[in-house]
């Protein structure tokens, strides 16, 4: 443009969302995983009663919004992806 070259991104953030140039979701997966991660070990740092109730509600509230955001535009192809993401609802119905 105006004789500059523009960057060649290979990814690209919108909405949370992150597409990249392969169109694959695989870092979308590893991010909402370890954004998951990160709210469950605030969970375990700073809730002193650990009742299973409390812990479902707030694993319902802080971390599935977190896993299930734009789920619906992942391929089920990719088993690796799912099963990045599924782990932490196996883990909870234990």
């Amino acid at each position: 443009m105006n004789g500059q070259r523009l960057l060649t991104v290979t990814e690209e953030k919108d909405l949370g969302v992150v597409i990249s140039s392969d169109t694959k979701s695989s870092q979308q997966c590893i991010q909402a995983y370890s954004k998951a991660s990160r709210i469950l070990a605030m969970i375990n740092r700073t809730i002193v009663y650990k009742s299973s109730e409390n812990l479902v509600r707030l694993y319902k509230s802080l971390v599935c919004p977190h896993l299930e955001y734009c789920t619906a535009a992942w391929s089920n192809d990719y088993v690796e992806d799912k099963v990045l993401i599924e782990k932490y609802r196996d883990d909870l119905q234990e």
